[in-house]
């Protein structure tokens, strides 16, 4: 038995905590044995499995969108290059680990946050360029919906570059990428293939 219900909001009023149990987005209240609607979504109740010793249903509130992944600190995290400016780069995050994001994220790389050492010498224009697809882990919550990422690690940086002649190139050393057409070499901070 599973029945969806109407859609609800958080702190409605769901059941009593006597006839049901709390669920995934649901929660009760030891001081009045009432369960309430912790997010925004419907309002499912589901029998209790067969083996069960209570035999109370479940009631639990379902996401009216579902979410994909989130980005959190500490996350590796594959994302597009979409503006250089002289000390941060922008990225639309598009993968958080194996998962494709279903919102959309921005993510900035600030000059310090390029690489290990020699800080103070990152160029940002001759690390990433518009287009680049990049592997990094995310340090924090930035600003204004931004996370903080970090390429500062050898497996991280640009995995994925076009050339102007719109060829995609390879990596030949940590700091350049060639086009295999032209032959034209372009400075990257690249990342260490991971097999």
């Amino acid at each position: 038995m599973e029945e969806a219900d109407e859609m609800v909001t958080p702190g409605e009023v769901l059941g009593r905590a006597t006839d049901l149990k709390a669920g995934k987005g649901a929660y009760a209240a030891s001081h009045n044995n009432t369960i309430y609607a912790s997010l925004t979504g419907f309002r499912r109740i589901q029998a209790p499995p067969p083996a069960s010793h209570d035999k109370r249903p479940t009631v639990e509130v379902t996401g009216h969108k579902a979410h994909g992944p989130v980005p959190e600190p500490g996350s590796v995290v594959i994302a597009r290059v979409t503006k250089v400016m002289a000390r941060t780069a922008s990225a639309d995050i598009m993968c958080v680990g194996p998962k494709s994001v279903r919102e959309k994220f921005t993510g900035i790389i600030r000059q310090q946050d390029v690489r290990a050492t020699e800080i103070d010498k990152v160029d940002m224009h001759l690390s990433f360029r518009p287009g680049d697809i990049v592997r990094a882990v995310v340090l924090s919550l930035g600003d204004a919906r931004a996370y903080y990422l970090s390429t500062a690690k050898n497996e991280l940086g640009v995995v994925s570059a076009e050339s102007s002649a719109g060829a995609t190139m390879v990596p030949i050393s940590w700091t350049e990428m060639q086009c295999p057409l032209t032959g034209q070499i372009e400075l990257r901070k690249v990342a260490k293939v991971v097999n």
